[in-house]
Parts: C-alpha cells; sequence; structure tokens
C-alpha cells in the first residue's frame, strides 16, 4: 500500500498562490499517474489535474492556465502550483497515485480562498 502525504494547504485571499506538495512511500511498485483531486463542501471530489510518470498531464477547465502539476519520480512527489486564486478553488486538496494494483489516496488539505 502507497502512503501519501500532503502539505502546503491553507488561507489565502483571493488572487493569491499556493504551492501544495505530496510525498509517496511505501510502494513496492512503480507509481504512474499522480495527480490532485478536490471535493467543496455538499460536492462530489473533481479531478484538478494529473500527471504521468512521462509527463503528460491533463487539467480541469476550470483551472486551466491557473495552476501548474509537476512532480520529481525519483522523490515520489507531485506538486500543485496554484496561482491567482479564487474563492470557488476553497475545497479540500486530495493526492492520488496509483500503481498497477493500487489506487492510493492522501488524508487531504484544506485550501480556502477568502474574497
Amino acid at each position: 500500500q502507497v502512503q501519501l502525504v500532503e502539505s502546503g494547504g491553507g488561507l489565502v485571499q483571493a488572487g493569491g498562490s499556493l504551492r501544495l506538495s505530496c510525498a509517496a512511500s511505501g510502494s513496492g511498485s512503480t507509481i504512474n499517474t499522480m495527480g490532485w483531486y478536490r471535493q467543496a463542501p455538499g460536492k462530489q471530489r473533481e479531478l484538478v489535474a494529473t500527471i504521468t510518470r512521462g509527463g503528460t498531464t491533463d487539467y480541469a477547465d476550470s483551472v486551466k492556465g491557473r495552476f501548474g502539476i509537476s512532480r520529481d519520480n525519483a522523490k515520489n512527489a507531485v506538486y500543485l502550483q496554484m496561482n491567482s486564486l479564487k474563492p470557488e478553488d476553497t475545497a479540500v486538496y486530495y493526492c492520488n497515485a496509483r500503481t498497477v494494483f493500487t489506487n492510493n489516496w492522501g488524508q487531504g488539505t484544506q485550501v480556502t480562498v477568502s474574497s
């Protein structure tokens, strides 16, 4: 089983920036796609961004041009740079990491954007 530990959430004013980090450990298999998802109160969890081991990225339309995902394969880490934050970005952000055999989630980190 893969353990994921997120950090970097917090409170920021609209227009500000935050950088989320996620470190994976305990994987006996290669970690393929890593990504970030978010869940706002009363809403379903939704994809924010994903990145393959080879660096191919995918973004939700709502964050394109504002967020950037990157990863360090040697460290089994994934990052999310969030710029021009909006109040509607407020949510719990979850790190995700997939191997051939498992789909793993972090505990989540709160991001709150004030207007």
